[in-house]
């Protein structure tokens, strides 16, 4: 087996089952009590119902089951991709062709990217004879720290160490790029951003981008900017800011080094479609169309039907919108007598600080005591520049329908009360 395998940690639910296994939820004991039967705020799925249309285009197109489909995906769902980015981010192109991919969700494409990313040839020269881009000890990852694992394991599976950009409440939830030596730099072969952030819900300004492309143009490394929060956002009138619009901004029009992924699982409440898309510098597409070729994952016909469907529709996302601006609106006012939170910039999350500081303990009293379920901050998070950026927080998924989440909020107030 791949050695490289065991340096995998587990996963953030698998550690917060160990965690739980054994604690009785008194919530879970009173269960023939519906008010206070167990609320899980602990994973990120959304539980919106999925549009009507987007089934019926599903069930349209199940004929395209007797077909092999292309990895590129249809001409017609990469020309509305390229529409719905042209749109959403005021780009005055982006070519269809070339410009843009569909992928089975942004989880299997940000690990799939990484693998074809990486160069680890180097290693196998002499020390001479190695390119000064690798480095002593090889090529590095760069990731934002709290995290979505998969960027972890990516790195590690393709060869690469990562390293962590910590964003903490001192610095804004910012990038801390100062954060890296000149020579961890000069080995970085990938950037993973986060934006919004998964847990923050942070934003990164043009500023941050304009600091990450001038890094990007020195050092000569890739940016994988993970966009699938990008729908959720709080004023219609502001739209969170992307890696292309940035780009295009800061006159990159070529997108060059930049890849961003999205996703219609959080947009359209279709996580089980499994259906996202990747745009940005045409010379990286290409290398990562020609490795997805290898790794048989093109998407179905009907899912990219679906697909179709789901990109060219805003009313639904206007409507998803509405609905978590709700429970944000419910469940803060809440909550900030017991717990710190900001609002997020967008995203469905909450980070909240916990009193005592111990997020472990305070997610296994809350579902002994009050059955609800929150994920402790230092599972989504890694010892970096001395400290564990996501000790002390919890990450509260606003996912469940809003009496779930009104409840699951006043039981947390009781409960630090």
């Amino acid at each position: 087996m791949n050695p490289r395998l065991e340096r995998l940690q587990p996963y953030p639910f698998e550690r917060l089952r160990a965690l739980l296994t054994g604690v009785p939820s008194a919530s879970a004991e009173a269960s023939a009590d519906k008010a206070r039967t167990p609320i899980r705020l602990s994973i990120g799925e959304p539980q919106h119902p999925t549009p009507d249309f987007i089934r019926a285009a599903l069930l349209e197109h199940l004929d395209g089951l007797s077909n092999y489909p292309a990895t590129a995906g249809l001409d017609a769902l990469r020309e509305t991709m390229a529409a719905w980015f042209r749109r959403r981010y005021r780009l005055p192109r982006l070519d269809a062709a070339t410009e843009v991919l569909p992928v089975n969700g942004s989880r299997e494409a940000l690990f799939a990217f990484a693998q074809a990313v990486i160069d680890t040839t180097s290693l196998a020269r002499p020390a001479e004879a190695r390119s000064a881009k690798a480095g002593e000890g090889g090529p590095l990852v760069v990731c934002p720290n709290p995290f979505y694992q998969i960027y972890e394991g990516a790195a590690l599976l393709a060869g690469a160490e990562p390293v962590f950009l910590n964003q903490t409440a001192r610095h804004g939830f910012d990038l801390d790029l100062e954060s890296l030596t000149d020579q961890q730099w000069q080995r970085t072969q990938l950037v993973y951003v986060c934006s919004p952030g998964n847990p923050t819900g942070h934003v990164l300004g043009l500023d941050g981008w304009r600091a990450l492309f001038e890094r990007a143009d020195r050092y000569g490394f890739v940016i994988a900017s993970d966009e699938c929060y990008s729908e959720i956002y709080p004023d219609e009138e502001a739209p969170p800011l992307g890696g292309l619009e940035a780009a295009h901004r800061l006159g990159r029009d070529g997108f060059r080094s930049l890849v961003v992924f999205t996703s219609l699982s959080k947009r359209s409440n279709v996580p089980g479609l499994r259906s996202g898309g990747v745009a940005g510098d045409a010379a990286l597409l290409k290398r990562f169309l020609l490795y997805r070729t290898y790794h048989g994952c093109a998407m179905g016909p009907a899912v990219q039907h679906a697909s179709i469907a789901a990109w060219n529709d805003e009313d639904h996302v206007r409507d998803n919108r509405a609905r978590y601006r709700e429970k944000f609106a419910a469940v803060g006012p809440l909550l900030r007598p017991a717990l710190t939170i900001t609002e997020p910039d967008a995203s469905f999350y909450y980070w909240a600080a916990v009193p005592g500081g111990d997020d472990e303990a305070f997610a296994r009293e809350l579902y002994r005591s009050a059955g609800v379920t929150v994920l402790p901050g230092r599972y989504l998070a890694r010892e970096a520049h001395g400290e564990n950026p996501g000790s002390g927080y919890v990450r509260i998924a606003l996912v469940p329908p809003l009496a779930d989440c009104v409840d699951a909020a006043r039981r947390i107030v009781e409960f630090c009360r």
